[in-house]
C-alpha cells in the first residue's frame, strides 16, 4: 500500500469517527416516536399529547405520540426497549409497569431503559359517594362496624390504588372487599351510582364528578395536601401511615432504550425537562390535578430504583396470587 493510499484510508477512518461523534450534536434531526402505554384519553395519553404540543411550539421539535396499551403498559414499554438506542423512541414508564414487574408479571426490567424525565406523580385520593361518610373518620368507622364488606373499588389490580386500598382497610384494622374494574372511568361510575362504597382514584380521573358534586373526596394518599383539593386532609396528618414499607408514589415518567448514547441522553433530558418546567404545562397539572417537579437522570434513576424495592416488599404482604 503506498504512503498516499496509507494517508486516505486514515483521513476516512478520523472523518467517520468524527462523524460519530458528532451526530449527537446534531440531535434530533427528525421526528421522536413517544410511545404511551396505555389506551388514546387516559391520564398519561394526555399528559403527553400536552407536552407534544408544548415541545412543538416552544423547541420546534416533533413528538409522535403514539398508543401501544395493553398489558399493564408491558407492551408498549417492550417496544421502547426494542429500539435501537438512538434517541428516536422513547416511551412512558408508570408506577404500574413497576408493579408488574415486582410480582414477575412482565418479562421487562429497568435496566433496559435509560430514565429521562419524570412527567408528573398523581398523589391517589380516597373517595365516597356524594352521601356517603362525612370524613376520613366516618368511614373508618364505618368499615370497623362492617368488618369484612365495605367495598373499595379500584381501576385494575396488583397495582398502587390496590395497595392504598389495603392501607385504608389496615388503617380501620379489618378486611374489607377489593372490586377491581378495567379503567377509572367504570370505577368513578360505580362509586356515583352506590354500586361500591368507596375508590381509590387520580384526581384527574375523578375531578369530573368530584365537582360535580356525585362523589367527595375524604383523603389524600400523601404527605401533602393537594392544591386543587386544599380542603381534603391526609392519612399522615390524620395520624395513619400509608407508607409502612417505604416511599411510594404514582408516577409518569419518560424513558429511551437503554445504552443510548450519554449526549444523546443528556439532549432529551434537556427537551422533556424545559417542556415539563414550563408555566404551561405547570397550570396544565394544577388544573388536572397532579403534581410536577424537576427529577430527571440521575435522580430519576435514584427514585425508579426505590419505588421498586418498595413494591418488591409490598408485593409479598398485599398482593394475593
Amino acid at each position: 500500500m503506498t504512503l498516499l493510499s496509507r494517508l486516505a484510508g486514515a483521513l476516512a477512518c478520523a472523518c467517520a469517527i468524527a462523524g460519530a461523534h458528532a451526530a449527537p450534536d446534531n440531535f434530533p434531526d427528525r421526528s421522536i416516536r413517544f410511545i404511551i402505554p396505555w389506551n388514546a384519553g387516559g391520564s398519561n395519553d394526555i399528559a403527553a399529547r400536552e407536552l407534544q404540543q408544548i415541545v412543538a411550539e416552544q423547541q420546534k421539535i416533533t413528538l409522535i405520540v403514539e398508543n401501544a396499551p395493553g398489558a399493564t403498559g408491558a407492551i408498549g414499554l417492550g417496544k421502547v426497549a426494542a429500539s435501537p438506542p438512538d434517541g428516536y423512541v422513547v416511551g412512558m414508564g408508570t408506577s404500574s409497569t413497576l408493579a408488574q414487574i415486582a410480582q414477575n408479571l412482565t418479562p421487562l426490567r429497568n435496566e433496559q431503559f435509560a430514565h429521562i424525565a419524570r412527567v408528573s406523580t398523581d398523589p391517589l385520593i380516597l373517595l365516597v359517594p356524594k352521601d356517603g361518610p362525612a370524613n376520613l373518620e366516618e368511614f373508618l368507622a364505618h368499615m370497623k362496624q362492617n368488618p369484612g364488606k365495605v367495598s373499595i373499588g379500584t381501576p385494575g389490580t396488583n397495582n398502587l390504588n390496590h395497595i392504598f386500598a389495603e392501607m385504608t382497610a389496615r388503617a380501620a384494622g379489618v378486611g374489607y372487599v377489593n372490586v377491581p374494574y378495567p379503567g377509572g372511568s367504570r370505577v368513578i361510575a360505580d362509586l356515583a351510582g352506590r354500586q361500591i362504597q368507596a375508590a381509590v382514584l387520580k384526581p384527574s380521573e375523578s375531578k369530573g364528578q368530584i365537582d360535580a358534586g356525585y362523589v367527595r373526596p375524604i383523603a389524600v394518599f400523601s404527605n401533602e395536601r393537594l392544591q386543587v383539593y386544599p380542603d381534603v386532609p391526609t392519612f399522615k396528618e390524620k395520624g395513619y401511615d400509608v407508607y409502612p414499607y417505604g416511599p411510594l408514589v404514582q408516577m409518569a415518567y419518560v424513558v429511551a432504550p437503554a445504552g443510548i448514547p450519554p449526549q444523546v441522553r443528556q439532549r432529551l433530558i434537556d427537551i422533556f425537562s424545559q417542556a415539563i418546567q414550563s408555566e404551561k404545562f405547570k397550570t396544565f397539572a394544577q388544573q388536572n390535578g397532579f403534581l410536577v417537579d424537576d427529577m430527571k437522570g440521575q435522580a430519576l434513576d435514584t427514585e425508579v430504583r426505590d419505588v421498586q424495592a418498595t413494591l418488591n416488599s409490598v408485593a409479598t404482604k398485599v398482593f394475593k396470587h
